[in-house]
Order: C-alpha cells, then sequence, then structure tokens
C-alpha cells in the first residue's frame, strides 16, 4: 500500500503539471473565453457541442482541472486515513488541498471577471501572475508529500541556518522569475511582435503597454537567477555531498542551463505557442528539481556538512 500511495502522489503531480501546461495553452491560444463567462458551466452547458477549437481547449481544460481537483481530494483522504498525525506528509497534502482550492478560485474569477482573450487590463497582470505563483505553491506542496510518502526525512530547517539562507533565495528568485514570466508570456499573447527588433523597440518604447515594457525584466532577472541557482546547486553539492543530494544538484543546475537556453530561442522565435509550453514545462521542472533538493539537504543532520578544499590542495592534488 505504501508504494501504491507514493506512486498516486507522483501521479497528482504529474497531472497538476499537465493541466497547468493546458492552462497556458488556453491563455496562449486566446482560447479563454471559449467557455464564455460560464462557470463551472462551459456556455452554459456541463458538456458543450464544441463548434470551434477555442471551447475544446478551454472545456479541456476545464476537464483536467477537475480531475487533477480529484486526484488531490483522494490523496488527501488516503494520507489523513493512513498517515500518522505530526508526518510532514499530511502537512503537505494539506496545504495542496489548500492551494487546489485557491487554484479553482482564481480561475473562477478569470472567467467570471472576463479576464482572458483580449483583455488587457492590469487587473489581469496581477491576477495572472498569482495563478501562477499559487500554481507553483501547488507543486512545490505535492512535491514534498510525494517525497515524504517516498520516505523522506522532514527538513530541519533550523538546524542549517546558512543552508536555508541560500535555498530561500533560490525558492525567492523562481517565484519572482515565475510571476514575471506571466506578465512576458501574457505581453507576448496580447501584442506579438513580427520581428525581434520591432520586439526589442517596443520593450523599450515608453508608449507602450506596461506588459511590453515590463517584458525585457523577465530575460535579465533569469540571468541572475539561473547563474545564482548553478552556483548555488554547485556549492550545495560540494558542501554536503551524498549521493541523492549530488543527484538532485546535478540535475537543477542542468535544467536551469537548459531553460536558460530555451529562453533565448524563445525570444528569438518570437515565441510561439509549443516554444511557450515547452518554456513553461522546463520552469516547472527547475522548481520541482529546486523543491526535492531542498528537501533533501535540509533533512540531513546538523554538522554533516564537508569541508570545501582549499585552492592549494586542490593545485596541489
Amino acid at each position: 500500500m505504501i508504494e501504491r500511495r507514493r506512486r498516486f502522489a507522483w501521479g497528482v503531480l504529474a497531472l497538476n503539471l499537465a493541466v497547468a501546461l493546458w492552462g497556458a495553452l488556453v491563455r496562449a491560444s486566446g482560447s479563454g473565453a471559449g467557455c464564455g463567462s460560464h462557470w463551472p458551466l462551459c456556455n452554459g452547458q456541463v458538456v458543450p457541442r464544441a463548434k470551434d477549437i477555442e471551447t475544446l481547449i478551454e472545456f479541456t481544460h476545464r476537464f483536467g482541472s477537475a480531475l487533477a481537483l480529484v486526484g488531490v481530494l483522494v490523496l488527501l483522504v488516503w494520507v489523513v486515513r493512513t498517515v500518522p498525525r505530526g508526518r510532514p506528509a499530511r502537512r503537505a497534502v494539506l496545504w495542496a488541498a489548500i492551494f487546489m482550492a485557491l487554484e479553482a478560485a482564481l480561475g473562477a474569477w478569470l472567467v467570471l471577471a472576463e479576464l482572458v482573450a483580449g483583455n488587457a487590463s492590469l487587473l489581469r497582470g496581477v491576477t495572472t501572475s498569482l495563478h501562477l505563483l499559487n500554481t507553483l505553491f501547488l507543486l512545490a506542496a505535492l512535491t514534498l508529500a510525494a517525497h515524504y510518502l517516498g520516505g523522506g526525512r522532514a527538513a530541519q530547517v533550523r538546524d542549517h541556518p546558512g543552508l536555508s539562507v541560500a535555498l530561500s533565495l533560490a525558492v525567492g528568485g523562481v517565484l519572482l522569475l515565475g510571476m514575471t514570466g506571466a506578465i512576458a508570456a501574457l505581453g507576448d499573447t496580447l501584442f506579438p511582435a513580427a520581428s525581434v527588433q520591432q520586439g526589442l523597440a517596443r520593450d523599450l518604447s515608453p508608449g507602450a503597454h506596461a506588459f511590453v515594457r515590463s517584458r525585457a525584466l523577465h530575460p535579465l532577472l533569469a540571468v541572475l537567477v539561473g547563474v545564482y541557482i548553478i552556483a548555488m546547486s554547485w556549492w550545495v553539492s560540494a558542501r554536503y555531498g551524498g549521493r541523492r543530494v549530488s543527484q538532485h544538484s546535478r540535475r537543477t543546475g542542468i535544467l536551469v542551463a537548459v531553460q536558460l537556453v530555451a529562453g533565448v530561442l524563445n525570444l528569438v522565435l518570437l515565441a510561439p505557442v509549443w516554444m511557450q509550453l515547452l518554456h513553461l514545462l522546463l520552469a516547472d521542472l527547475v522548481w520541482i528539481s529546486l523543491i526535492l533538493l531542498a528537501a533533501e539537504v535540509l533533512a540531513k543532520p546538523a554538522g554533516r556538512a564537508r569541508a570545501l578544499p582549499r585552492a592549494a590542495e586542490v593545485v596541489r592534488g
């Protein structure tokens, strides 16, 4: 039963990741109004007759979201009934259920307030950023739930003050990067550029829309956060070692490097829909890998860090 529960938790995480990607397709394809301003019904129907692709895309997203909600609730009941009180897995799943409820509420608000399709209001930008932020929290909670259900030990944050700060900076950087990325993607969808030169000119134009003018912030922040995470991952691996920590550190660093390349391609190719989805997938994978790295290394007993080699010793060696 323990193994089935662990696999189910990872499955729920994968399902929510797929739903998040499909939600990006809804935004990138302009299908947010595919079900009109109705929620939870689609154009006033439980199962609509999709006459156009926008309705099909939006309805499929809602159906997937419903399945994801059911998956989280089943996992919550399963864990509450089989995992003793006080265990980190119970707390992680409870938070996942809370973030799942917020996810549904934010999605409903976007539809009911008509913050979809061609809406370029500041309110849509704020809501979209909060939606992305909540999605990352949901994925983090589900990742930790699966990690703990697989035998992971509880994090001992107070035992590693310096390490906790370093990891917190990385986590905060990714969250900020995700929010600016949501605005940049919204700008790409609402104000597509015909060329890279035109896009750069719009980014620097004082008369451009706020979504366009803030678009340049995302790649600059991506480089800063990306370089920091790669360096931090190397430091964690060298400082704390261990097979699992090294695996998570190496995976995180590689994913960040690939993501930076994908970001450049997304810019050069003028953000086609398929590239936006790939870019978001890599961002979510970086986030999940970073959460696993933090959970693994913070669970190590205090005093288990190993000294880094001095420069002179490296030269002699």
